[in-house]
């Protein structure tokens, strides 16, 4: 019962509470963790541009073979929401997010352009380019 009448044990126990771990406040990141996030959503977003050529190559095809093309598809659908989400818990949802997707659009405009001999008409280059330009706005001011 006397280490409750001491108060520099009454303190510690006390700051202990208040750690931001317990109390649900969120710590602040270090730089290497924003960074390796940065790079899990590059991961993430190129994980959406495989999904994007599985289903492609999926598409007039049967049996065994569809289905591998289609599993492959899931697994990296899966992955691409897994690693977004670890992304997050460092980069703002409202930058990610359309950082993720812009890597899978342009990923997936470069493979059905270069892989599945899509047309790459002036316009479609065009917004293409904005867009990449738009993503790395998104970067430079996150």
């Amino acid at each position: 019962m006397s280490f409750l009448m001491d108060s520099s044990y009454l303190c510690t126990a006390l700051e202990g509470l208040s750690s931001p771990r317990q109390s649900g406040a969120r710590r602040k990141p270090g730089g290497q963790e924003v960074i390796m996030n940065w790079i899990i959503l590059i991961v993430a977003g190129l994980c959406e541009v495989g999904f994007t050529y599985c289903l492609g190559r999926a598409k007039g095809i049967s049996g065994t073979e569809y289905w591998t093309w289609m599993g492959g598809f899931a697994l990296l659908y899966v992955l691409s929401a897994v690693l977004l989400a670890k992304a997050t818990q460092t980069i703002a949802l409202g930058t990610a997010y359309p950082v993720w997707t812009g890597i899978g659009t342009v990923g997936a405009v470069v493979v059905g352009i270069f892989i599945f001999r899509e047309p790459a008409t002036f316009w479609r280059l065009f917004f293409l380019t904005t867009l990449i330009g738009s993503i790395i706005g998104l970067k430079a001011l996150s």
